[in-house]
């Protein structure tokens, strides 16, 4: 029955990307992408989780983003940060990274949207 409703809906749905960004940048899902760059680069767990919760304070206070927050401040918390936590911590790459069942990567959402259509046969 639900698949019948959402038919019309599929073929119509757009994604409202600046909306999408915004919405993601103020919750910080890519905090853990952040964390994730300074253990890859050899900083213990715990402390690479204690680097990032101090950004993410800093980035409230100062009401930005992870991305939009200047690599001098990333290198007043931990001097192995450098530009490249800049792609490691962007929102598309945080989204796209996650290729999990059910998870939110463009391919994922793709071959979901493909296996629905052939379950409703459109």
């Amino acid at each position: 029955m639900c698949l019948t409703a959402f038919t019309p809906m599929i073929d119509t749905m757009k994604v409202l990307t600046d909306n999408m960004r915004k919405a993601a940048a103020n919750g910080f899902i890519n905090a853990t992408d952040c964390a994730d760059y300074l253990v890859k680069k050899g900083l213990p767990f715990r402390d690479a989780y204690k680097a990032t919760g101090t950004l993410v304070a800093i980035c409230i206070e100062k009401k930005t983003t992870l991305e939009e927050l200047p690599i001098e401040e990333y290198k007043k918390i931990c001097d192995i940060f450098d530009e490249g936590v800049y792609e490691a911590i962007s929102l598309e790459n945080c989204v796209n990274g996650r290729k999990v069942i059910g998870g939110p990567a463009s391919e994922n959402v793709k071959a979901q949207v493909k296996r629905v259509k052939s379950i409703i046969n459109i």
